[in-house]
Parts: C-alpha cells; structure tokens; sequence
C-alpha cells in the first residue's frame, strides 16, 4: 500500500507534489491539509495519514506536551519561516504593539497559527498565559474573522498571505520569523513500516536536491511554481531567494530540537520534566540520524 502523506499545499510543498506526480500513486498518495499543522496532527492521531510534511513547533510541541501520534522523522524546510501578522482591512490594528489583550484567530489548537502567537507575545513582553484565541479553520475563515472584528489579527506565512493583502482583503502590521527551520516531517510509530519511511525519504531527498539547485531556480522552480500556485514571478524569485531545503531529508540537527524547546518553554507552550528533555523521545532513531 502507498504511504499518506500529509501536507499543506503551499509553494513550499512543490518538491513533494513533483515526487508525488512521477510517482503516479504507486509509493505515495498525497492528502491534502488545508488547515495547516493542526489538521496535519489530528490526521496522524486519527489513521487518516501515516506521514506528515508539517511545521517545526507544533510538532515538536506536541511530542513534548505527550503526543503518542507521531515521532519526527526527517527535515524538510531548513531555513525560517516568516510569519505575516495580518489585521482587517478596515480594522483599528496598525502594529503589532497594538494587539495586546485582543483576540488572535488561529486555524487550529496546536497549529504554528497559534504556537507563533506565543512567540510574538514573547517577544512584545505579553504575559502568554493572557492570550486568547479563536478557531477559524483556514486562511479565509482568518481573513473573514479580521474583517468582521471578532479577532484582532491573525499569522500566517507571509508569501501566502501576500495575494489576499495586494487584492486590498487585509493589511500587514508586522511579522514574526520563527526562530528555527521551517519544516519537519513526522510519521506515526508504528502504522508505515520503517523500511517505507526510509525510501520515501530517500527518495524526497532526490526532488529536494533538484529542487533547490541553482540550475533549476533559474526558471524551472518558477514555471512550476507560477503554473500550481498562481503567485508573480516576482513574489516567486522573491521567496526562492530566503528559502533553502536540507542536503539529506534523513537528517535532524539535534540543535532544531533544542533550540526550538528553549524557545517554546519560555513562552510558556511546553514544560520540560524535572530531568529535561531527552532530544531521542522525539525522533524515530531506526529512520533519522541526529547531526
């Protein structure tokens, strides 16, 4: 049986959907996560995937707040994502300073949408324990939630919040680079084999090399880009210049992990045990090798 791999259609998933169409549904199948992070979590949780190609923190965070669902498996994305703070178009939000006390939306509990609030609330000195926030399912329930005040604002990736903001939906007031790699991916413990996992690894790796080669970001990684996605050329070699992918999708730097725990306990979304985390809880060690 193909593997279910679960992803969120975004232009960063374009190595896996090239993967998944040479591949033709023998090795994999894609579902598609439009929810994001959260809805990637729940689908594992639920049999509905057996790997998902999903944000850095809320994995992470899972497995530290006691998740069975899922072990880390591979890297994905290796350098930060930057998360766009968006207000109503019409709203009285003109910075993120401006945000203190209100509601935030978020796509789901547990997702990056709401991991990185706390980080922004870090970094603005909020208490992270006053945050409150709203489920809006995706970026048009977000977009709406803004525009007709029952939240504040919301965070999401800044290139695919950037064509509802050009179409005049909603305004930037900031943004909030995550503080670790983009993208890692999970796979549940014991529903694919390891052996499966490995080669789609493997094979990931391939379509990731390719990918981020200079030869192929010269043109072919816009054309595919443009073609799935819609985005502007300019947007497209806008992002293609802060965007790199890992050498070996096998590999985790235990550094992610413990960089990220750090940051994340600070603000208050996980709490380490009295010995501290053990960085091998959160990876399948047969599958990824620790760097």
């Amino acid at each position: 049986m193909p593997l279910r791999v679960g992803y969120v259609r975004e232009h960063f998933s374009s190595p896996l959907l090239q993967f998944a169409e040479a591949d033709g549904g023998k090795t994999v199948v894609l579902v598609e996560c439009p929810s994001g992070t959260g809805q990637l979590i729940s689908r594992l949780a639920n049999d509905e995937i057996d790997i998902a190609i999903a944000l850095t923190d809320p994995l992470i965070s899972g497995i530290a707040n006691g998740s069975k669902a899922y072990k880390l498996v591979g890297s994905f994305v290796s350098t930060p994502l930057n998360w766009a703070v968006t207000t109503g178009k019409d709203s009285k939000f003109n910075e993120i300073a401006d945000l203190k006390g209100t509601t935030i939306g978020i796509s789901r509990q547990g997702s990056g949408s709401q991991t990185m609030a706390y980080v922004m609330a870090l970094q603005q000195g909020w208490p992270t324990d006053d945050l409150t926030f709203q489920v809006n399912n995706d970026i048009r329930g977000l977009i709406n939630s803004v525009n007709d005040g029952s939240t504040s604002a919301f965070m999401w990736e800044w290139f695919t919040t950037k064509p509802f903001v050009d179409a005049g939906e909603a305004r930037f007031i900031g943004s909030v680079p995550t503080p670790w790699p983009s993208w890692l991916i999970a796979a549940h413990p014991e529903r694919a084999s390891h052996d499966a996992v490995r080669k789609f690894l493997d094979t990931l790796t391939t379509y990731v090399g390719a990918f981020d080669s200079k030869e192929k970001r010269a043109s072919e990684d816009v054309e595919f880009i443009k073609a799935n996605f819609g985005y502007p050329v300019e947007d497209i070699n806008a992002w293609l210049k802060t965007v790199s992918y890992p050498k070996d999708c096998r590999a985790i730097p235990k550094k992610v992990i413990t960089d990220t725990l750090s940051v994340l306990e600070k603000a208050g979304v996980v709490k380490a045990p009295v010995a501290g985390f053990d960085v091998g809880h959160f990876v399948e060690e047969d599958v990824t090798t620790l760097t």
